[in-house]
C-alpha cells in the first residue's frame, strides 16, 4: 500500500485537482492514506482535509521540513510525494502498482529504486510545450526531474537516504542522492495546473532553471547560483 504526502500552504484552490485523481486508487485499496503536511495555511486547506478524509498535520514551513514531516507520519512501505495542483494522468495507478510489485518480488537492491512521472502542463500554449521539452532535456542531461513530477520511493530506500535534505534545492539534492541510475520514469504524466511566469520571462525561466541546475551538478553552492 501507498502513503501520499502533499506539502501544503494556502492550497485550498489547488488541492481539489490533486485529491480528485487519487479517489479511484483509494477506493481500490492502493492508497492507504493521504497526508497534508501544512506549513501554516490561513485559508480552508484544513477544512478540505477534513471533508476528504486526508490526514492534516502542521509542521514548520519550508519544502524540506514539510516533506520530511509528512513522511515521518506515513505508515506505508511506499511513499508518493506530490505537489498541490498536480494531477496524475489516468493509468498512473497501474504503473505505480507494477513498479512496486516488481520491486517487492525481486527484493534486495530492487527496493532501492525510485520513480517519477513525466512532466506536463495543463496549458495548450507554445510556452507550455517549450517548458515541457526543456524539462525533459534537463532530466536526460542532468538526471534531475522537477519536484512537480512527484516521487515514488520505498520507505526502506527513503530512510536509508535520510529523507529529503534540508537544502536550498531540496528536490535536486534528493534526486542526486537517489542517483539517475536508480530512477525510473513513468509514461503517465504529472500535469501541473499553472505555468509560472509570463511573457519573455516565462520563456527564459526554463533556460535559467536548466543553467542553475547544471551549476548545482558541478558543485556550486545554491547561494552562489542565486547570485549568478
Amino acid at each position: 500500500m501507498l502513503s501520499v504526502v502533499i506539502p501544503t500552504l494556502d492550497s485550498e484552490r489547488a488541492l481539489p485537482r490533486t485529491l480528485a485523481c487519487l479517489v479511484s486508487a483509494t477506493v481500490q485499496g492502493l492508497i492507504r492514506e493521504v497526508i497534508l503536511a501544512d506549513g501554516g495555511s490561513r485559508d480552508e486547506t484544513a477544512l478540505i482535509a477534513e471533508e476528504t478524509g486526508a490526514h492534516f498535520i502542521q509542521v514548520p514551513p519550508g519544502r524540506a521540513s514539510q516533506l520530511r514531516g509528512g513522511a515521518a507520519q506515513a505508515r506505508s512501505d511506499w511513499l508518493l510525494f506530490l505537489d498541490p495542483g498536480t494531477a496524475l494522468d489516468p493509468g498512473w495507478a497501474g504503473e505505480v502498482t507494477s513498479f512496486m510489485e516488481a520491486a517487492e518480488m525481486r527484493g534486495g537492491s530492487a527496493l532501492e529504486r525510485a520513480a517519477v512521472f513525466r512532466f506536463a502542463l495543463d496549458d495548450a500554449g507554445p510556452r507550455a510545450r517549450w517548458s515541457e521539452r526543456l524539462t525533459a532535456l534537463r532530466g536526460a542531461l542532468l538526471g534531475l526531474p522537477r519536484g512537480e513530477q512527484g516521487l515514488l520511493i520505498s520507505r526502506r530506500f527513503y530512510d536509508r537516504l535520510g529523507g529529503y535534505p534540508e537544502a536550498a534545492m531540496t528536490d535536486a539534492a534528493m534526486m542526486c542522492a537517489i542517483g539517475s541510475h536508480r530512477l525510473a520514469r513513468f509514461r503517465t504524466a504529472a500535469v501541473a495546473s499553472i505555468m509560472p511566469n509570463n511573457g519573455l520571462g516565462g520563456l527564459l525561466a526554463p533556460l535559467r532553471d536548466l543553467a542553475s541546475l547544471s551549476l548545482y551538478k558541478l558543485g556550486f553552492r545554491p547561494r552562489s547560483i542565486g547570485r549568478a
